[in-house]
């Protein structure tokens, strides 16, 4: 059974395209049956190419087993349904390792590896193109190789030992073990770039130089494939042959999503006043005015619902990376969908306008909160933080980082229910892949809030959002925050702070040291050292962590609780000094 397939595509951006060239082939060769199997997926939907990409994956079927060809068609089938149904947000490397590690376990349970013959075990190789990086993921001992330059680069490695004669032993596949380890690496393309994908009935018959050769001609990409393993066979291949072949024939430069351009090329409005209207909203009254934006309560004429208008302040009519952010947010609060996470709603599509349309929350932030309520139970302020975990685990689950959680950013509802709102700084992580952000002054949020990592490096996780919580929780029962705070929004100043922890017990002495010790470890300054599950901190801040306070009993008292230190200290030297006191005093008398 031979099959074949090529094409050309366009990965369409805002502006310009990359233009990627690409071809297949599979052949049973000498052997009764093909157990390998391969699939290049190119969407026909623009939003797909541009959050997905275009993805080529190979398989080969393990032949000491029965069930090798179901494996490997099973693999690369179930892997571009699931690639393509993952949300647009997720990164690559992210929806990748989220469907390979479930489909490995899958392929391992139906199998049964201990018997060689019965096990549904397979290579994987797999190539994703988006923007301009290509992202790869392997394991077996299928291979993914570059053309560059004239030059033959092999990105893979086999996961094999060498066996019995001339035969490798795979010590890594898909199905074969009930946990999976699987490399991943990305890199940046560029125009003119080539990559092959082989099984190891191609890559063990044909040399490098062969290989390297056949990849300089001038021999279209539609027909390389197929040259390929037509070569293996000549060199007498006695297995399945399959090759996919891509060319990078020009890349696009980064620029603005088209939802972006869209928007971005109404005006901004002037500031508004009670009674003004927009489009069909009326409104009702000013919220907030700031230097980045206005908030407005309004009414819509349409609906006859309250909403609150967003529209960006002129003052950042020139900063193109403001308005971009600015414009990005509808289409974040779109892929979220959660209760616990601020609606909006489409702007009307003829409008000349740029502003975000939000639902209308009935509640207070939480920093009027704080000003309401400056000593709150430790009960209370669980009940609130575990909310906001809650909706902190949405962003999680969509690959996102909010980046600036702050009292101002989450709203506090009847019952302590929260919503997060203002979706201005939150990067996604799928997008990011797709289209950069523009350069920006860093940090984006406030820098009393900001984890150290993000404010050092540019880069912040969703460990960085759980930092941000902790420090809310702690002024929350404090009324201050656990470090040193800082009265300017400037990014030099901000990396000099020193990340020096206040316990607790200086500001309130009725919270219990098993508490001040979760929110200790949740606002360390190393992202590693902060806890790895964000439902552990919520655990630990409503029962004791015995594993925490052992290690904080075997710490100097110093570092344990260095007020306590400081007094200890303090009295020793008053009853020291009284004690010469009055050794002085006895020597007079005598």
């Amino acid at each position: 059974m031979n099959q074949s397939e090529s094409g050309i595509q366009r990965m369409l951006g805002a502006e310009g395209a990359n233009w990627i060239s690409f071809s297949g082939h599979s052949s049973q060769g000498v052997r009764d049956q093909n157990q390998d199997a391969f699939i290049v997926k190119s969407p026909l939907s623009s939003d797909e190419l541009t959050y997905k990409g275009i993805l080529g994956c190979i398989a080969d079927g393990v032949s000491c087993s029965e069930q090798g060809q179901r494996a490997s068609h099973t693999a690369v089938t179930q892997f571009v349904s699931d690639y393509y149904s993952t949300p647009v947000s997720w990164s690559v490397k992210h929806a990748v390792m989220k469907i390979l590690k479930p489909l490995n376990y899958w392929l391992f349970s139906q199998g049964k590896p201990h018997l060689q013959h019965n096990g549904m075990i397979t290579t994987f190789s797999a190539i994703i193109f988006k923007s301009n990086t290509a992202h790869l993921f392997h394991v077996g001992d299928s291979r993914i190789y570059r053309y560059r330059d004239q030059q033959l680069t092999l990105l893979t490695r086999d996961h094999q030992r060498i066996g019995i004669g001339t035969n490798g032993v795979l010590t890594r596949a898909l199905g074969m073990d009930e946990h999976l380890e699987i490399d991943y690496q990305s890199c940046l393309l560029q125009a003119g770039d080539r990559f092959v994908l082989t099984t190891d009935g191609v890559h063990e018959f044909i040399p490098d130089e062969q290989l390297q050769q056949l990849l300089c001609q001038s021999l279209p990409i539609t027909c390389l494939s197929e040259q390929i393993c037509q070569a293996a066979l000549e060199r007498g291949s006695s297995d399945n042959t399959s090759c996919i072949a891509f060319e990078i024939l020009n890349l696009s430069k980064y620029d603005l999503l088209e939802h972006q351009q869209i928007l971005l090329a109404r005006n901004i409005p002037p500031a508004l006043s009670e009674g003004h209207v927009i489009d069909h909203f009326q409104v009702l009254k000013v919220l907030y005015e700031g230097s980045r934006s206005h908030l407005y309560l309004a009414m819509d004429k349409i609906a006859n619902q309250k909403r609150v208008i967003k529209v960006p302040s002129l003052n950042a009519q020139d900063e193109r990376a403001t308005l971009q952010r600015f414009a990005n947010e509808y289409w974040i609060a779109s892929q979220l969908q959660n209760p616990r996470i601020m609606k909006m709603y489409p702007c009307p599509a003829t409008s000349d306008y740029l502003y975000q349309i939000c639902e209308y929350i009935e509640g207070v932030t939480l920093r009027q909160w704080m000003l309401d309520n400056p000593c709150p139970s430790l009960r209370t302020v669980r009940e609130i933080l575990k909310e906001v975990i809650a909706a902190l685990r949405v962003l999680q689950r969509a690959d996102m980082v909010h980046r600036d959680l702050k009292p101002e950013n989450i709203m506090l509802m009847p019952g302590n229910l929260v919503k997060i709102i203002d979706f201005g700084t939150v990067e996604v992580k799928g997008a990011l892949e797709a289209l950069p952000e523009v350069n920006q002054v860093l940090p984006l949020g406030s820098v009393n809030y900001t984890a150290p990592e993000y404010i050092n490096t540019g880069q912040a996780t969703i460990y960085s959002d759980l930092f941000s919580v902790a420090v809310i929780g702690y002024e929350m029962l404090c009324g201050n925050l656990p470090f040193k705070s800082s009265s300017q929004q400037n990014i030099q100043h901000a990396r000099q702070i020193k990340w020096a922890y206040r316990p607790m017990q200086q500001n309130r002495s009725d919270i219990p040291l098993w508490v001040d010790l979760a929110f200790a470890k949740a606002t360390s300054p190393q992202p590693n050292q902060r806890y790895s599950a964000l439902g552990d901190f919520i655990t630990d801040i409503y029962s004791p962590n015995m594993a925490l306070s052992k290690r904080t009993e075997n710490r100097p008292l110093l570092k344990r609780n260095p007020l306590l230190f400081w007094k200890c200290l303090a009295l020793f030297a008053s009853v020291l000094s009284v004690i010469e006191g009055l050794l002085l005093l006895s020597q007079r008398i005598q």
